[in-house]
């Protein structure tokens, strides 16, 4: 959630910022308005108030003076006073209605772009960083798509998927389930070596999590929803971890602190229908590690550089050609100010997929759960900053496996990180 004081200080600025990322999208008219109004009426209750207090005072002096409690004087002044509480209730009444609207509208405002954030409309604008391992990009022809070499080694099945349950959707079966274990395994033990606390979080949550993190109200239709309860498949277990800390104020001495957690994911994936509806890159089921900080304002942007390079390390340790983009203000997520993807290389595609996107919310997600932490010696709180980002999607991951690692006589070699988890080396 933005500041709604630097919305009333600087709304040239915001709206800047804002059209930085889809021009024309978002119109901060109506929250300045209802901001005015709100303080209006601020003021105009601190002025009732007084005059509230000051008629209980005078009716009381009066009172310890021996007079008539029914004289006319005191009639009047309990008459007033009786009026300014009712005056008083229904513009608290009024106050609330105004501030839940300016909540409402705030919801619906993504964070700002980080000043380093590049400016363009969508993905065409994106900056490539860096590219590694071109070196293990396969050089001979003859490679199968993932999904097809997958059913060939009776390890994916798509088909009985549909039978079970509806399109997008896969089952994996020995060796694959296997290998989904292995892949898994081999992330958590990774990222908790370097320093992350492994979690297994519901994932059912409220439409409370939801909102802290940012997918709600925007991207209610990407979710699948329990409609006998207020309970939501997670999108990404970055919703369940983040909002472990929803409402607590936290030391500053306990930061930074480091999460990660394998989990299930749930998407709809609405508006991406045509797009790979085929194979594992955009399934409604999938699983995922993700990783989450909660870190000092001070530290995020060296925090954001370690986050990649956690992601990183599994891509380069598996030895998947891949390369890291900036994205630009149009593509950004939501809730990020700033954004690094990072894209495995897929044969078949001829072109690299994203694989994990590693984001800096800076304090956007903190103002909507409410997550602050408090510095030694100095009064009051401030919010953290969190960050998240995929290490790794897993189906993503075993797609680049099979197209990457495919050998020409149809088999697929296994990573020789994997070969301990898996106990084979060739699938």
């Amino acid at each position: 959630m933005l500041d709604l004081k630097l919305i009333r200080e600087n709304p040239s600025l915001v709206q800047e910022l804002l059209d930085r990322r889809t021009p024309g999208a978002y119109d901060l008219q109506k929250i300045l308005e209802l901001d005015a109004r709100s303080r209006e009426l601020e003021t105009s209750r601190s002025q009732i108030q007084a005059r509230s207090n000051e008629i209980g005072k005078l009716i009381g002096q009066k009172m310890q003076a021996k007079a008539d409690p029914k004289a006319p004087e005191i009639q009047a002044l309990r008459t007033e006073g009786n009026q300014l509480k009712e005056q008083l209730a229904a513009q608290g009444d009024t106050e609330k209605e105004i501030k839940a609207a300016i909540e409402a509208l705030l919801l619906t405002l993504p964070n700002l772009p980080n000043p380093q954030t590049p400016v363009g409309k969508d993905e065409t604008a994106n900056v490539e960083i860096k590219r590694w391992g071109d070196e293990f990009i396969p050089k001979h022809d003859g490679i199968l798509p993932h999904w097809e070499i997958g059913e060939r080694l009776g390890i994916l099945n798509f088909e009985k998927a549909v039978k079970v349950a509806q399109s997008r959707f896969v089952n994996l079966i020995g060796a694959g389930a296997a290998l989904e274990r292995a892949l898994a395994s081999f992330m958590l033990d990774r990222q908790i070596a370097a320093g992350y606390v492994e979690v297994i979080p519901p994932i059912l949550v409220n439409t409370q999590a939801l909102t802290g993190t940012g997918q709600l109200p925007k991207f209610a239709e990407e979710s699948f929803k329990c409609d006998r309860d207020d309970l939501w498949l997670i999108p990404t277990a970055e919703v369940p971890i983040t909002n472990l800390y929803r409402e607590d104020i936290l030391e500053a001495a306990q930061l930074p602190i480091y999460h990660c957690a394998f989990t299930p994911c749930f998407r709809r994936e609405a508006g991406s229908y045509g797009r790979d509806t085929r194979g594992l890159i955009r399934l409604h089921q999938f699983n995922k590690v993700e990783m989450v900080k909660f870190v000092h304002p001070d530290q995020s942007e060296a925090e954001h550089q370690s986050l990649v390079a956690n992601a990183e390390a599994i891509l380069q340790a598996l030895k998947l050609p891949y390369r890291v983009l900036q994205l630009c203000t149009g593509d950004l997520g939501f809730s990020a100010t700033k954004c690094y993807d990072l894209e495995v290389w897929i044969p078949t595609a001829n072109t690299y997929r994203e694989i994990s996107s590693c984001s800096n919310c800076g304090d956007f997600q903190a103002r909507r759960a409410n997550i602050r932490y408090r510095e030694a010696g100095k009064k009051g709180t401030q919010f953290v900053h969190t960050l998240n980002g995929s290490g790794l999607a897993v189906g993503r991951t075993m797609a680049a496996i099979l197209e990457n690692y495919q050998q020409p006589d149809g088999t697929v070699k296994v990573p020789e990180v994997l070969q301990p988890y898996l106990h084979r080396e060739i699938l």
